[in-house]
């Protein structure tokens, strides 16, 4: 049943990444129908704009470039709350969260305000120095926000002992579409055909955009270790600027090695690039809760996944968690889970399947976001 409540999302952009798969994930999963609203992006309608106006769900683009906001961008987001009208307005990641409070003082009436951090704080002097400040407007605003959703618990963990107001934060996890995410080895057999990759390899795969804390670089020594090993595996990389023109991965994999890896930019068919996978790796040395992993899980693919954010947590004893930062490491990882038979990376899947299934079914965690908005208007 539709709710009379207006709940306003307001994210830093729209194009791809978790954040942003996320919002219309539990958009999709039934928060549209329920309690339609808006989407506010501060910066394009990237790729989720569109996906996300099919819905139902009105988009509004700010325009805003990165850096401090304009004049101009601050009165349109005055204007659009003013017609909005909403009851409850949500931000999305540092910058949406500043954004989200702003918006609730031209809001009529008092509309309750809630964040949502998609980041760990491992290392805060690894951001960028406008973003530091962001997190640290973050911290001191966080007094006045009415609830703070985190997507991991390390994440709450870490920003409440950064400063972060501990009265109303709460973890809600990814949620994963296990009908949409399902095991189809027909699809997977497709993509390996389009990618030239060969029947019988044994394909090890790492979705990221390129970022320094994804830890490409790792990914690709401790891969170019396994090769040397195993001559059947074949690397299948997705993620924006992930290719060997970038600066920072150019020359690390060996002329004669080039030729077993597939590097194939930013892509809208992930779900049917993962089921080309026998393995999923997931490198990063800081993370709160990795979608591709729950991604890859639900879709039957066995993972070797760093030990930062909730990775252990959602892993559990479907996959392999190894140390970050450790190349060595990870590539045992790797060869511990490449040395058991197809049979039983199947089985192993099935279970990390059925553990996302259990754990962060979409259904479940969209009644969360439900059930918050439902107390925010009672007071409660």
């Amino acid at each position: 049943m539709k709710s009379d409540m207006r709940v306003v999302h307001v994210i830093t952009g729209l194009s791809m990444g978790g954040a942003e798969r996320a919002l219309f994930n539990v958009l999709s999963g039934g928060l549209a129908r329920k309690y339609g609203g808006a989407v506010l992006s501060l910066q394009g309608e990237g790729v989720y704009g569109p996906r996300i106006r099919a819905l139902g769900v009105p988009v509004y683009s700010l325009g805003m470039r990165k850096g401090l906001p304009s004049p101009l961008s601050i009165e349109r987001l005055r204007r659009l709350v003013s017609q909005l009208r909403p009851d409850v307005i949500q931000g999305w990641m540092y910058h949406g969260n500043l954004a989200a409070s702003l918006a609730a003082r031209f809001a009529p009436g008092r509309p309750m305000v809630a964040w949502n951090i998609r980041h760990s704080l491992d290392a805060l002097s690894a951001e960028k120095w406008l973003t530091q400040w962001v997190i640290r407007w973050n911290r001191w605003g966080s007094e006045g926000v009415d609830a703070i959703l985190y997507n991991s618990r390390l994440s709450r963990q870490q920003h409440e002992a950064f400063g972060f107001s501990a009265l109303n934060g709460r973890v809600i996890p990814n949620g994963f579409d296990t009908e949409r995410l399902f095991p189809e080895p027909d699809r997977g057999l497709i993509s390996r055909r389009d990618l030239r990759i060969p029947y019988d390899a044994t394909v090890i795969g790492h979705v990221a955009r390129f970022h320094p804390m994804k830890d490409h670089v790792s990914f690709l020594r401790a891969a170019i270790q396994v090769m040397r090993q195993r001559s059947d595996v074949v690397c299948l990389l997705a993620g924006r600027n992930v290719n060997l023109r970038n600066p920072v991965l150019a020359g690390i994999v060996p002329p004669e090695l080039e030729e077993r890896f597939r590097f194939v930019g930013e892509r809208d068919d992930v779900p049917d690039l993962m089921r080309a996978m026998d393995v999923f790796c997931q490198s990063s040395w800081s993370e709160a809760f990795p979608n591709v992993l729950g991604e890859a899980m639900a879709l039957g693919v066995p993972c070797v996944a760093t030990d930062v954010g909730d990775s252990r947590d959602i892993v559990g004893e479907t996959g392999v968690i190894v140390p970050p930062s450790d190349i060595h490491s990870l590539a045992n990882g790797l060869m511990t889970m490449l040395d058991r038979t197809r049979e039983q990376r199947v089985a192993l899947g099935g279970e990390a399947r059925g553990r996302i299934e259990v754990n962060y079914g979409l259904p479940s965690v969209v009644d969360q976001y439900g059930k918050l908005y439902e107390r925010l208007r009672q007071g409660s």
